[in-house]
């Protein structure tokens, strides 16, 4: 394992040499220290490496992230996993703003609570949050999952597409052509499995379905209020 440590180490040189690794791939596990709340860390990964980032970190980690699989110890500021392609994101504490945003694929389960926008623009990723979301959380969410352990805020999934939303806890309202759904068994299946990977302690048949109504997928006169 390689261990690298940001108090002496600068961010430029920490992400050119993790990004190197998609080259090179000599060095598969890597442990970063002292993050201490810095910006971009371990951003446009390209390899299938194993990153632990010991302590909280800014905006943008792990953005843009293919194949790795990293792990943050505390919390992370806004747009974790932004633009995910593949690999997973797990992160121990909260998430800021626009956890997962136009994320295409791969997995970020945030362990704490994420606050607002949460997966917004998903185009399909997978997000499993322990805690609750904040407001307008899947707005324009285009395909994947989000699954919620506890609450949403306001205006859950405004101007959804086809993504699958599944709440445990109170949603404080729902948005713009976002309606609850049937639980059938197919959804119970697939939900069973995203809690098992996200190590979630809950049951599938606790949870609620959300989705598109499928009304503003085009500009109807009848509906102009509502865009």
């Amino acid at each position: 394992m390689r261990t690298i440590d940001m108090s002496t180490t600068p961010l430029r040189d920490l992400n050119a040499a993790l990004q190197a690794q998609a080259a090179e791939q000599t060095e598969p596990t890597w442990e970063i220290l002292n993050p201490r709340g810095s910006h971009a860390v371990a951003v446009g990964l390209d390899a299938p490496l194993a990153i632990t980032i010991k302590g909280s970190t800014g905006y943008y980690c792990a953005g843009m992230n293919k194949q790795a699989s990293i792990h943050v110890t505390g919390s992370v500021g806004p747009g974790v996993a932004e633009n995910m392609m593949s690999g997973s994101v797990v992160v121990d504490g909260d998430a800021s703003q626009y956890a997962g945003a136009t994320g295409h694929g791969g997995l970020l389960v945030i362990k704490g609570n994420a606050s607002s926008r949460c997966g917004i623009s998903m185009k399909g990723i997978d997000i499993v949050v322990h805690g609750n979301i904040g407001h307008m959380s899947a707005f324009m969410a285009q395909t994947g999952n989000l699954v919620v352990l506890g609450d949403a805020g306001d205006a859950l999934g405004d101007s959804l597409y086809e993504a699958r939303l599944f709440v445990r806890g109170a949603v404080k309202s729902l948005g713009s052509d976002c309606i609850e759904k049937e639980m059938r068994p197919e959804h119970i299946a697939l939900l069973a499995d995203l809690l098992e990977r996200a190590g979630a302690d809950a049951r599938p048949e606790e949870f609620r379905r959300y989705g598109s109504a499928r009304q503003l997928y085009h500009f109807k006169i009848d509906n102009a209020s509502a865009y």
